[in-house]
């Protein structure tokens, strides 16, 4: 199966980049957007041959995350099950019979580190929302079936410094907190591997996220913080990660996952 996430920042703005033809092109099995910054009705795609599946903020033009999908799924959740956090539309999570695809636009901290503790509540609760997948427990406690996860989105955190350009000044900031590094340390040791990471453990100078400012993309000053992680299980199934660098048209480029299953 081939996976393909993408935070487009702005969906409406994107389709008037190509979004139909990129999204042709990698023709995956199922893809996931974050940040799609729209309600319901407010596109009009024409994406043959896929089921497609939307979680919308409460607050317009905010967050948002979408999942199109070639097969149709067992279910659909569209939250964690807490009310305090499924206001802003960041979990599209899909079941299928071999397993669950978790579609994620995690939080930003904000500049001072501003939301840090709703931040650091988001990642406890989204840590146990994908073991109780993988457990066979849904929110609010209903049985389901135990499966493997494959999780994606923007995690909104470099997690070492081999993740970004410049850690050094970054060191302490909203993505390169040590509190937010830890959390992503926690969720691996939970039991998800970082698959790009796990394929190239020493590559340096890959990036999924560059700023609007100061060139940052033109000088490769960027961030990985977009990824795709999976259950242990799998790992063994993983046949190729990559980040598309070479494609534009937002701030963040596409990040891609192929799995025997």
């Amino acid at each position: 199966m081939r996976f393909v996430s993408w935070n487009v920042n702005g969906l409406r703005a994107v389709l008037k980049k190509d979004f139909e033809g990129i999204f042709a092109t990698f023709n995956a099995d199922v893809f996931a957007l974050q940040e799609t910054k729209l309600q319901a009705g407010q596109v009009d795609l024409d994406l043959p041959g896929y089921f497609d599946y939307w979680s919308y903020a409460e607050k317009k033009g905010y967050s948002g995350t979408a999942v199109f999908s070639k097969r149709e799924p067992l279910q659909v959740l569209h939250g964690l099950g807490d009310e305090y956090l499924d206001t802003e539309g960041r979990i599209c999570a899909l079941e299928f019979p071999e397993l669950w695809f978790v579609d994620v636009y995690t939080p930003n901290a904000q500049d001072g580190l501003a939301r840090i503790d709703h931040r650091m509540q988001w990642d406890d609760a989204f840590r146990e929302f994908c073991k109780g997948l993988e457990e066979g427990t849904l929110p609010g406690g209903e049985k389901s079936e135990p499966k493997p996860v494959v999780m994606c989105g923007d995690f909104n955190v470099a997690h070492q410094e081999i993740d970004l350009k410049n850690p050094k000044n970054n060191r302490g900031n909203a993505g390169f907190s040590d509190e937010e590094r830890g959390k992503f340390t926690d969720l691996l040791d939970a039991g998800f591997v970082d698959t790009w990471r796990a394929l190239h453990p020493d590559t340096t100078g890959v990036y999924s996220w560059w700023s609007y400012r100061f060139n940052a993309r033109k000088n490769n000053a960027g961030w990985r913080i977009d990824y795709f992680l999976v259950s242990e299980a799998l790992r063994n199934q993983v046949t190729s990660a990559d980040i598309h660098g070479e494609v534009f048209g937002s701030d963040h480029c596409p990040v891609a996952l192929e799995l025997d299953v």
